[in-house]
């Protein structure tokens, strides 16, 4: 089982967000948090697999827990009503291993979910959008240590990090092996010194390699 906390300030949404999880055979729904602080406090006493974090909450805010719980190598999904550019680069450079809208369907969410807790990463098709679009609208580009060191594969698949493709849609582009792709992202998080898939898609993105 997958186990799962969730924060945002809403209990509505709190018990809609369980209620949708609660239909899965995988996922099971360990806690509840109002404000980013009462998320880091139950995550460290917890221990989920995954944190479900809003963005915007009273007192510790969710980029600001995100970082937090990152530290901790827990992976938070971040689950929002805004697509904002600040906060969707916040959400990533805190550590968040993805991104999704609350207007996303139920079984996105889920999936989501279990993406995160696989180790993967996922973005709303609204957020890839505007990371890539922001990436184009971008004429300046940043070197980040570590860019020098991939090979030209690598560096393919950190354009395809930046897309925020999965795995699965990693392995269609470029016709390898599932344990092939993994080997390929694990080396690339390796030499950039990013620790999820989606800071190394805010690096594709500011070194025009999506």
């Amino acid at each position: 089982m997958i186990r799962v906390l969730i924060a945002d300030d809403h209990a509505a949404v709190r018990a809609g967000v369980r209620a949708v999880l609660d239909m899965t055979d995988d996922i099971d729904v360990i806690g509840e948090a109002s404000d980013g602080q009462s998320a880091v406090a139950q995550a460290a006493a917890l221990e989920p697999d995954v944190v479900l974090m809003d963005i915007r909450m009273p007192g510790v805010d969710g980029i600001a827990g995100t970082a937090q719980l990152t530290d901790r190598g827990i992976p938070v999904l971040i689950l929002t009503t805004f697509a904002v550019d600040d906060y969707v680069d916040g959400a990533l450079a805190a550590g968040a291993a993805g991104y999704l809208l609350k207007t996303a369907e139920p079984e996105d969410i889920a999936d989501g979910v279990r993406r995160v807790a696989a180790g993967e990463g996922v973005l709303s098709p609204e957020v890839t959008r505007r990371v890539l679009e922001k990436a184009r609208a971008t004429p300046s580009r940043t070197e980040h240590p570590g860019l020098e060191e991939l090979t030209p594969r690598e560096k393919e698949i950190l354009g395809a990090l930046g897309e925020g493709l999965s795995n699965a849609q990693i392995c269609e582009r470029f016709f390898i092996s599932e344990p092939t792709a993994k080997s390929h992202v694990s080396r690339v998080l390796t030499k950039l010194g990013a620790p999820t898939r989606m800071r190394a898609a805010v690096i594709a993105r500011d070194a025009g390699i999506s």
